[in-house]
């Protein structure tokens, strides 16, 4: 049946490939370059491969999953699939690059029936980053001084016991029961678990303001 079906091939270097069937509903079509591949069918029109194709590439500075995600988002605001809006889905896979080193499976994410699928697919993969994301070694901070205190003074907050000279020992427990145990580091706090243990805390609204008692009405 390759008359009716699309493929899409990735090459190891150099330019990618794709095919598309003649008998394929329109419109229908691909485009490829270095490292890339886009094709689709049933399609808004060509713009919709033009705008895929413009996010990829302008999306170097993203990671890999996010830069994906961009170009997929890209074409659904360019007009995406004719019929409407229902499923999106995003695969990545990097050696050894699945929850602790087990599986190679890096993001594997799907929403099948959704009102605005890309914008759920975005919001999944962001939970997806920060539960299975990994620190950048360059934003770690120090868990010593006024950083240590902090830490410290929120787990007791969250009912934790802490030892005030080894606060660690209190964040890794919390971190494991938020499922944040990929981005420990002995001695040293990714500053995403701190923004994450911060919004933990329940914030104390400020007292009210005391009325005036020589206003009158």
């Amino acid at each position: 049946d390759r008359d009716h079906r699309q493929l899409g091939v990735v090459a190891a270097a150099g330019a990618g490939a794709t095919w598309t069937g003649p008998a394929c509903h329109p419109w229908a079509g691909g485009q490829t370059g270095d490292g890339w591949a886009a094709q689709g069918n049933i399609l808004a029109g060509p713009q919709v491969i033009d705008a895929v194709r413009d996010a990829w590439l302008g999306g170097t500075a993203l990671p890999f999953p996010d830069r994906l995600l961009a170009a997929l988002r890209a074409g659904d605001q360019a007009g995406g699939d004719r019929r409407g809006r229902q499923s999106a889905g995003l695969l990545v896979v990097e050696r050894g690059g699945g929850y602790g080193g087990t599986s190679d499976v890096l993001v594997d994410l799907r929403v099948d029936d959704h009102a605005d699928p890309v914008t759920e697919l975005g919001r999944l993969l962001a939970l997806h980053t920060l539960l299975f994301g990994r620190p950048d070694p360059a934003t770690l901070l120090d868990l010593t001084g006024a950083v240590a205190t902090e830490v410290g003074g929120l787990l007791a907050a969250l009912g934790l016991p802490v030892d005030p000279d080894r606060p660690e020992e209190a964040l890794f427990a919390w971190a494991g029961m938020e499922n944040l145990e990929e981005r420990l580091v002995p001695g040293r706090i990714d500053p995403v678990v701190l923004d994450h243990l911060r919004k933990a805390v329940p914030q104390v609204p400020a007292p009210r303001a005391a009325a005036d008692p020589l206003a009158t009405t």
